[in-house]
């Protein structure tokens, strides 16, 4: 299968899908989600398959979505609407599908990089990482089951720190408050990556299939309506004007003013 903006590999019964749009730093248009969904539904029905690796080509692993592309809609709610859109089919595809999805994290991941990290199984970092929540501080809402995952994995009050006060942090920080597994030097992280894949991957994998399953069952059971919540809510702030205002600002590179509008 032809992908446009992803790079697929499989070896040794492990497939890394490598988000490919290095120039843009792996921000996410439609183009890369499309790609993405179409990687995970391959790898999900692929025997060959079983253990699969998500991560970024260049220096970041995704910095969020392209805000210039909402800022080239006439409405950018319905940039917002349609990217969405295959985000949480992303995300879906990460969390229903039966086999371990490990993020490893190059670089960047902010937005609904750090959403498509969350939803993962396992997340190994690189030290030189930094993360940051990023919507709010544009006038929008985390996305892509980022107030399901994200408070799963470091608790309420943390979880609601980033939603509010939008701190970059490092993957130190993301280590000691649970967001990630492991941190290891920038060099090694490929091989270490690949170490706990293949481990994965001589397994007993359709006990992980079932623990899988049984994790999402007790923990996940509103995934699908939370998207849709998270949706609903992420189209309604990108109608606002100071989601206008945010864009505008982040693509001036300038503090927005917001009105509270």
């Amino acid at each position: 299968m032809k992908y446009d903006n992803l790079i697929f590999e499989k070896a040794d019964r492990v497939a890394i899908l490598r988000l490919n749009r290095p120039l843009a730093f792996n921000a996410a248009d439609i183009g890369l989600f499309e790609d993405l969904i179409k990687a995970l539904e391959v790898c999900a029905v692929d025997e060959e398959v079983k253990v699969i690796v998500i991560t970024g080509e260049g220096k970041a692993f995704c910095a969020g979505g392209d805000v210039a592309m909402f800022n080239s809609y006439p409405d950018p709610g319905e940039a917002i609407r349609q990217l969405t859109k295959r985000l949480h089919f992303t995300i879906s595809g990460i969390r229903r599908g039966p086999k371990p999805v490990i993020a490893m994290i190059n670089g960047t991941a902010a937005g609904a990089g750090l959403s498509l990290a969350a939803a993962c199984d396992l997340r190994i970092c690189a030290a030189s990482v930094k993360f940051r929540q990023a919507y709010t501080s544009i006038g929008l809402v985390p996305d892509g089951a980022w107030t399901l995952f994200v408070p799963l994995l470091i608790g309420f009050g943390k979880a609601s720190e980033l939603a509010y006060l939008d701190p970059v942090f490092d993957a130190n920080e993301a280590l000691t408050m649970g967001l990630v597994n492991k941190v290891v030097e920038d060099g090694e992280l490929e091989r270490t990556t690949r170490q706990v894949a293949l481990k994965l991957a001589q397994g007993a994998t359709l006990s992980y299939a079932i623990v899988k399953e049984n994790f999402n069952e007790a923990m996940l059971g509103s995934l699908e309506r939370l998207l849709e919540l998270e949706r609903g809510g992420i189209i309604r702030a990108g109608k606002t004007k100071d989601a206008r205002e945010g864009i505008a600002a982040f693509i001036e590179k300038r503090q927005p003013s917001f009105k509270g509008q």
